[in-house]
């Protein structure tokens, strides 16, 4: 029985979650070959202030990466 955890931020709705589990689970039941109802998937949500990166939370780091991205020559964004 595959038992899957997701971390997600907060933010996505049911049906996006619930679109997630069950192709998530189709590519389990084709590539290991387990029966679909064996299949456990356990949705962890975390807000922008319980989830960092690099020391950040996200909602920091995209601060960050948007003022790099204001400081970049006119050509020189999206490049």
């Amino acid at each position: 029985m595959p038992i899957l955890e997701m971390h997600l931020m907060t933010g996505r709705t049911k049906e996006q979650k619930a679109t997630a589990a069950k192709a998530v689970t189709d590519a389990l039941v084709e590539s290991l070959g387990v029966k679909r109802e064996s299949v456990r998937i356990l949705i962890t949500e975390h807000g922008e202030h319980d989830f960092f990166v690099s020391g950040m939370t996200m909602s920091e780091r995209a601060s960050a990466q948007q003022s790099v991205v204001q400081t970049l020559p006119a050509n020189a964004e999206g490049k």
